[in-house]
C-alpha cells in the first residue's frame, strides 16, 4: 500500500500531471516519455522498470492511455487519493481546451494558419513516437534476455502492420507467452524437487 503524501506532494502530483496533459499532443504514447522524464528522472518517485510496467498496463487496459498511466502513478504514490489527484490533473487540460475549441470550431477549421500548425504538430508527434519506441525497445532488450522480446516485437509489428491483426489479440498472445516463460522454470523446479 502506498504511503500517504503530505499536501505539498499532492500539489506536485496534481501540477505535474496537469502540465504533462496540457502539453501533450498526439495521444497517449506521446505522454510516456514526458512522464518518464518527470517521475523517473526529475522527481525520482518511480524507477525505470515501474514506468515500463505502468506503460504496458496503461496500454493494455480500456480507456485513454494517458489517464490510465496517471492513475497508476497516482496510486503508486498515494493510493486512491493520489489516483484521484492525478486523474483530475490529467483530465482538466483537455476538458478546458476542447471546451474552448468547440466554441470557435468553425473559425478554427477554416483557418489556414491553424491547419499548418496542426501539420507541424503531426511531424513533432511522429518524432516523439519514434523516441517512445526507441526508449521502450532499449529497456525491453536487456543483455542476456533479449532474444524472446526481440522476436515478439518483430512478430507483433508484422502481425499488426502487415497482417492486420487486432492489437488486443496481439497483446493477449504476447502476455500469454510472457506468462509461460515465467511459469516454465517454476514448474521445472517443482518437478525436480519431487523427483529428489
Amino acid at each position: 500500500m502506498a504511503e500517504p503524501l503530505e499536501k505539498p506532494r499532492y500539489r506536485a502530483l496534481f501540477w505535474s500531471t496537469f502540465r504533462l496533459s496540457a502539453c501533450t499532443f498526439g495521444g497517449g504514447y506521446v505522454i510516456v516519455p514526458l512522464m518518464r522524464k518527470t517521475f523517473v528522472e526529475k522527481l525520482h518517485w518511480i524507477d525505470e522498470g515501474e514506468m515500463m510496467d505502468f506503460t504496458a498496463i496503461a496500454q493494455s487496459t480500456p480507456g485513454a492511455m494517458a489517464v490510465n498511466a496517471s492513475i497508476l502513478v497516482g496510486y503508486r504514490m498515494a493510493g486512491v487519493p493520489g489516483a484521484l489527484v492525478t486523474v483530475g490533473g490529467t483530465v482538466l487540460p483537455p476538458l478546458i481546451i476542447i471546451s474552448v475549441i468547440s466554441l470557435f470550431y468553425q473559425a478554427f477549421r477554416a483557418n489556414p494558419i491553424v491547419n499548418l500548425a496542426m501539420t507541424g504538430m503531426l511531424a513533432g508527434v511522429a518524432a516523439v513516437l519514434c523516441d517512445v519506441v526507441y526508449t521502450m525497445a532499449r529497456s525491453v532488450l536487456r543483455p542476456g534476455k533479449w532474444v524472446l522480446p526481440a522476436v515478439l516485437m518483430v512478430l507483433s509489428f508484422l502481425a499488426v502492420a502487415v497482417g492486420g491483426w487486432n492489437p488486443i489479440l496481439v497483446l493477449l498472445l504476447c502476455g500469454g507467452v510472457g506468462a509461460v516463460q515465467l511459469l516454465a522454470p517454476r514448474r521445472k523446479g517443482k518437478r525436480g524437487g519431487q523427483q529428489l
